[in-house]
């Protein structure tokens, strides 16, 4: 099967329904599918390997996704924030393609490309709808195409055949679910897998997508008011921009929003609980997945957040800070460094199997010989199968021997009433190998701890060997635009 199959589907249900919404146009189902077919034309025609989206969210997205599913292309998002020397090189290795968004920077980084605007391509897209065929095409069965961050080395090219996306969608969404109403306001960039999800289960769903280019919480706001949004994916620092500017402006209620789904990094047990607080009628989903698992593996449902936040049960209510169950599709397990399967509440790295798990990169499959997936993440299961991260496999601060997470010393400062934010990582040590450093910000209208409170604090609540030696108070930590705190970074900050 091919994911045409998702746009086809809600086509032919409801041809006039509105389907997307963005920067003021509104665009039919029908609409949009008559366009992917006009986008199949072009990159047929164009003799083109691949075909990247070098843009912020427009119509271009669906559009470009779709027509490559129906060309049999492979479609690769392309992180436009990226360096030249950085986007360059992805460049490169995606050519022969047709690249939509900057046609400037395009040519003066690479070429051998064929180049359009956004608005040049959803032009030409409709105007070569007139006849075209929506054949498809087999290709290679690669829906997308998606370069990992590679922070500490070239970018592997992710894979993901239309089987894995689909098998992700088709377990978890209803055809046709939502009510005409229903709006889903999608903000995350497009080369993010999680904007990749919204767009495919948002069209199963048959919710109207409404696009905002690129996040601001006033923009955010504002369009989710004027839309009347029923339903949003964030990251946990957007939700934290919105809630600390609805404070500002004296605004305290979304009337209209009835759902929000959060991932892509860390949320603060504290921040979720103050969003509980503050929209007691919404329904909050935590959504843990890789790029390499077609988005989401495991899910904290609406049922979940209230029950813990509800809760005088240490136990229970620490499940605000889970990222909740596997999802019935995935098979997951925790296990040591030998392979070995963990018992519950036993930290170790998190495998998972399933038909939406691809572990399949250009270069190679990451997949072992019993289609088991290593995601590098470090986490635990508890007595009732509520996963806890911790970090990725290799964030461990190894002192003296002794794996130590920083997740547990995170959540420790994060009870501390002046600290806004915190990260714990490895810092070189001659006694040691590596010895516990932290780094926090503290909240403006409250005085900064001391060295030695946080030190004894730790001591207190965990034991010696996760006491730092080293602690910067900083104005903010490091984040990407996806809301992960860049580790790496704060590390140099020690090394130097």
């Amino acid at each position: 099967m091919n994911i045409i199959l998702l746009l086809q589907m809600a086509a032919d249900a409801g041809p006039d329904r509105v389907g997307l919404v963005c920067d003021g146009r509104r665009w039919t189902y029908s609409a949009l599918y008559n366009a992917a077919k006009g986008a199949a034309e072009l990159f047929v025609k164009s003799g083109c390997a691949h075909v990247a989206l070098l843009d912020e969210s427009s119509e271009a997205a669906p559009i470009a996704l779709f027509g490559a599913a129906i060309a049999g292309i492979p479609y690769v998002p392309l992180n436009y924030r990226l360096a030249d020397a950085d986007l360059g090189a992805l460049l490169d290795r995606v050519k022969p393609a047709y690249v939509i968004g900057d046609v400037d920077r395009v040519n003066r980084l690479s070429e051998g490309h064929t180049c359009a605007s956004r608005d040049a391509f959803v032009a030409a897209a409709e105007a070569a709808a007139e006849g075209a065929s929506d054949e498809e095409r087999e290709g290679e069965g690669i829906a997308a195409q998606i370069f990992t961050s590679g922070t500490t080395a070239a970018p592997k090219a992710a894979l993901l055949r239309h089987s894995n996306l689909l098998g992700y969608i088709l377990g978890t969404v209803e055809f046709m679910a939502a009510a005409e109403e229903d709006a889903q306001l999608v903000c995350v960039p497009p080369y993010h897998i999680a904007g990749i999800s919204a767009l495919l289960s948002s069209i199963y769903a048959m919710r109207r997508i409404v696009m905002l280019p690129a996040f601001d919480p006033d923009s955010w706001l504002k369009l989710a008011e004027e839309e009347q949004v029923t339903n949003a994916f964030l990251v946990p620092t957007m939700l934290a921009r919105i809630i600390a500017r609805m404070a500002e402006t004296g605004n305290s209620t979304l009337p209209s929003v009835q759902a929000i789904a959060y991932g892509g990094g860390r949320m603060p047990p504290e921040l979720i609980a103050q969003a509980l607080d503050l929209f007691p009628n919404c329904n909050f989903t935590n959504a843990y997945g890789l790029t390499e698992t077609s988005s989401t593996i495991a899910l904290l449902t609406p049922e979940d957040h209230r029950t813990a936040h509800q809760s005088d049960d240490p136990k229970v209510r620490a499940r605000l800070g889970s990222v909740g169950k596997p999802l019935p599709t995935v098979e997951l397990e925790i296990r040591d460094d030998e392979g070995n399967v963990l018992p519950a509440g036993e930290r170790g790295e998190i495998y998972v199997r399933g038909e939406q798990v691809s572990g399949e990169y250009r270069e190679k499959s990451a997949l072992d010989a019993d289609g088991w997936f290593p995601t590098r993440d470090a986490g635990y299961l508890d007595d009732e199968g509520y996963l806890f991260l911790a970090g990725r496999a290799d964030d461990v601060i190894v002192r003296g021997g002794e794996n130590i997470s920083p997740g547990e010393i995170e959540d420790v400062l994060a009870t501390h009433p002046a600290i806004a934010d915190s990260v714990a990582v490895g810092a070189p040590s001659v006694e040691w190998g590596e010895a516990v450093a932290i780094a926090v910000v503290v909240k403006p209208d409250q005085p900064a701890p001391s060295e030695d409170e946080l030190k004894i604090m730790i001591k207190d609540r965990l034991r010696s060997s996760r006491v730092p030696e080293k602690i910067r108070i900083v104005d903010e930590l490091p984040y990407n635009e996806m809301g992960k705190l860049l580790r790496r970074v704060v590390r140099e900050w020690f090394t130097a």
